[in-house]
């Protein structure tokens, strides 16, 4: 297991080795996995301050990714709960029907969102792009099973003492879901942050550009630096591992609680 996972980590490892050459060192062969030239504050400058600056891409990355997430989030978790714990009419096929959209590609669908955010104003918007990512059909079902697993006597006691849903939903199931929040909300966190294609079609001012998207940069204006973009690359990744370090323990307690309930 430990030399499959060192072997996993060569292409990692192989990156944050060609972000501190020269260009011209980057392809040599056989590979220097320690420079024999270093070039890091070259290169780490070029990109973070250079004629397309990835502090403006990092920041529309973050600001896009965060607050996709906590919307998303929420509510995902609001459907999901609705899904699991109200009585409501139809609710079985209302929820088979949500989740019969999950079968339809996202690519199937791109010319008629196209043509909808043209018509609505939301085209080359940070407020577009995030709405694309806000409702998710994975995050809903996700959520629902774990809310299915709440025992009903504690939302039962609490409407005893006069809370509504609103009340019960936040003060009660939400805390006894924490770890599937958790675990979604990195989830949500990594597909938004990594996501290429929804800023590719859906943006076309510079200034909005998100970080995938704005590495892509590097490569048109100076033919294919691979060091520059692979310095870019080290620095894309810093959110995802801290975000993964942080919240490692609830991702595992949700994924413990999973293999419970199956």
């Amino acid at each position: 297991m430990f030399l499959i996972g060192i072997t996993f980590l060569l292409p990692f490892i192989w990156m944050l080795s060609a972000s501190f050459k020269p260009e011209t060192d980057v392809f040599k062969y056989p590979i220097e996995w320690i420079p024999s030239k270093w070039n890091i504050v070259q290169n780490y400058k070029e990109v973070w301050l250079g004629k397309y600056p990835l502090y403006l891409f990092y920041w529309n990355s973050i600001k896009v990714t965060v607050l996709t997430t906590l919307v998303s989030v929420l509510v995902s978790c609001m459907a999901a709960y609705a899904f699991a714990k109200i009585q409501f009419k139809g609710r079985n096929v209302a929820f088979l029907v949500v989740l019969s959209t999950f079968m339809i590609p996202s690519q199937a669908v791109l010319v008629p969102q196209f043509i909808l955010y043209r018509q609505l104003g939301l085209f080359d918007t940070h407020i577009g792009l995030i709405l694309l990512g806000s409702f998710s059909v994975l995050g809903t079902f996700l959520l629902r099973q774990f809310f299915l697993g709440v025992n009903n006597e504690y939302l039962e006691a609490a409407r005893i003492d006069g809370a509504g849903h609103w009340k019960i939903f936040f003060t009660i199931a939400l805390p006894l879901v924490r770890p599937a929040i958790a675990t979604y909300g990195i989830l949500r966190f990594i597909w938004t942050w990594n996501d290429y294609q929804n800023p590719l079609i859906f943006l076309r001012s510079e200034k909005l550009l998100t970080l995938q998207v704005g590495i892509r940069k590097f490569a048109d204006a100076y033919g294919e630096f691979y060091s520059l973009m692979m310095a870019g690359s080290v620095i894309a990744i810093v959110p995802l591992l801290l975000i993964f370090i942080i919240g490692q323990k609830q991702v595992i307690e949700g994924i413990s609680l999973g293999g419970v309930k199956g």
